[in-house]
């Protein structure tokens, strides 16, 4: 075995890539990133060992969140840069060290000793040696439950600390918990631990809400373009909205078109990016199908995280990465120095000496329904569930993939009864919002909260929906959960609403790899999960419970 990596859906054989990631993660790579994680996890222990002192912790935190946002599926694919990183952390461990004034006498976690090597290849070869594996298979599955939502939980903090906010308490979980995957070895203590991170995935997910909302407005309907127009144009994928504003703003007047891609959808529904009339429209669909539809596009490419993948080599040259996101070969614009901006004019440049896509009609897709629409549209949607004409709302939420079983949340969608409505956020939306299903009760059948990091304009609509219709229990309203994962963020968001207290979720297209027969059955027994089956079957069983909605009804105003 030269590399194990089950930490996304596309596991080989639903168990765990051996050989080379699925992704395209060679497994140098997957084991530089096991010694990050492992670098990672020493820092933290000593953070916790040093408590609340922040003369120890903030440049942890955020070498933490980069750290674990790199090491997500399809973001950085750069060993060189990886590699560096591991470097930094250990000078970074090394310095608390000397700052706690901390015994190293063989009384630490090997975590907190491992050295740095010049001889990269040496260094993975003494990793194995002393990488710690847990016997236990439960309890193995307990930590890569919390180690892949801490991995969700840091992409988003690590948004919204570009952006300004930084919340300290947040900051200080993520350590005690990646601590935690060092010293805890209770099943027990485990689970609560899983719990806890879905608490504090509820507290970041908010964080980043008020980081993108105060800076560029909260997000209103828009109808956005998918063709294209002539000349030349960037396309920009990935998920960070300050990055975008920046280029929108260097590239004003310039004569360059500006499209967002996959997740990036939803930034036309943002009021200080939408005021951009270069920012035309959205060109492709989901991340998976981007080797094809960038080789049409003929202008520059920007990722700015994840979904990244392998490029083709038609468009190689063209393609250019920033923040955590990173190829072997392709241009890698640096990071902002002090308050100063990103300096994207070698991307402008590049953009400017080619062609672009030719011109091509399209559809119009709707976007936009963050919870503040959702809040101003509130009697309009009761009053629709009142008179019958929204039974029920199903949360098509997540991700998107490659895998032909994923043509089940298309073919759910097109069978769902008309009086049903899809409440979404992610790339998932692409497997059904351009079906063109109308709407019911004047409300679009497919509402789009925008990215997957607005999963929680999802969350805190159930909420406010459960006490303006005094429910005792976010169960009892009319709403059902499908949800596709693919990557780690999933993961968070999945213990977010386990958190909240919603149960028998729908979880697939497949289960993930890394949970143990045990864990999966106190997550049955517990709250319900599942995974899915056939649309035919699944809608049966949806639609036989009209026992939610008869008990909401009457309720209603």
């Amino acid at each position: 075995m030269s590399m194990f990596c089950n930490q996304c859906q596309e596991a080989l054989n639903n168990y765990g890539c051996e050989r080379t990631g699925v992704c395209g993660k060679s497994p140098g790579l997957s084991n530089l990133m096991d010694i990050l994680i492992d670098v990672c996890k020493g820092i933290s222990f000593l953070v916790e060992k040093g408590g609340n002192e922040n003369i120890i912790r903030k440049d942890a935190d955020i070498f933490l969140m980069e750290s674990l946002f790199s090491t997500i599926t399809n973001v950085n694919f750069d060993e060189k840069r990886i590699y560096d990183l591991i470097k930094e952390g250990i000078g970074i461990r090394d310095d608390i060290k000397k700052r706690l004034n901390v015994d190293t006498n063989g009384k630490l976690p090997y975590q907190c000793e491992m050295t740095f090597s010049e001889d990269k290849d040496l260094m993975i070869s003494e990793y194995l040696k002393m990488k710690n594996i847990p016997d236990d298979k439960d309890v193995r599955s307990l930590k890569d439950i919390i180690l892949f939502g801490l991995k969700g939980m840091a992409a988003y903090a690590h948004h919204a600390i570009v952006l300004g906010r930084y919340n300290p308490e947040i900051s200080f979980f993520l350590h005690s918990a990646m601590s935690n995957l060092i010293t805890e070895k209770n099943p027990d203590n485990l689970i609560l631990l899983v719990m806890k991170t879905g608490e504090y995935g509820v507290k970041v997910m908010q964080l980043l809400d008020e980081a993108n909302t105060r800076h560029f407005g909260h997000p209103v309907p828009v109808d956005v373009y998918t063709g294209t127009k002539r000349g030349p144009a960037i396309l920009v994928s990935g998920h960070d909205l300050l990055d975008l504003y920046e280029l929108l703003k260097q590239t004003d007047g310039r004569g360059i078109n500006i499209y967002t891609h996959g997740e990036m959808l939803p930034a036309h529904s943002y009021p200080e990016l939408k005021k951009f009339e270069h920012l035309i429209g959205n060109f492709g669909t989901a991340w998976h199908n981007q080797r094809s539809e960038f080789a049409e596009f003929r202008g520059a490419i920007l990722f700015t995280t994840n979904c990244l993948v392998k490029p083709d080599e038609s468009y190689r040259e063209n393609m250019f990465t920033t923040g955590t996101a990173g190829y072997p070969g392709c241009v890698h614009i640096p990071d902002r120095k002090g308050t100063s901006q990103k300096d994207f004019s070698v991307l402008i440049d590049k953009a400017l000496s080619l062609p672009g896509p030719n011109e091509k009609e399209g559809k119009y897709i709707k976007t936009g329904f963050g919870h503040n629409t959702l809040f101003n549209l509130a009697d309009k949607i009761l009053s629709s569930v009142r008179s019958g004409q929204i039974k029920k709302f199903v949360v098509m939420a997540g991700c998107d993939g490659r895998q032909k079983e994923r043509m089940y949340y298309t073919d759910f969608a097109k069978k769902l009864p008309e009086d049903t409505v899809i409440l979404t956020a992610g790339c998932a939306k692409y497997r059904y919002n351009m079906l063109g299903i109308g709407d019911a009760g004047g409300i679009p059948r497919v509402i789009d909260a925008g990215q997957c990091n607005d999963s929680y304009s999802l969350a805190i609509t159930a909420i406010k929906l459960k006490e303006i219709l005094g429910l005792d229990d976010i169960n009892k309203l009319p709403i059902v959960y499908n949800i596709a994962w693919y990557e780690q963020k999933a993961v968070i968001v999945l213990l977010a609403l386990l958190y909240l207290g919603i149960k028998n979720i729908r979880l697939g297209p497949s289960l993930p790899a890394f949970l143990s027969e045990n864990v999966l059955k106190i997550l049955s027994d517990r709250f319900g999960i599942s995974g899915i089956s056939s649309a035919e079957s699944d809608l049966k069983s949806i639609y036989s419970q009209e026992n939610i909605r008869d008990e909401v009804r009457p309720r209603l105003p």
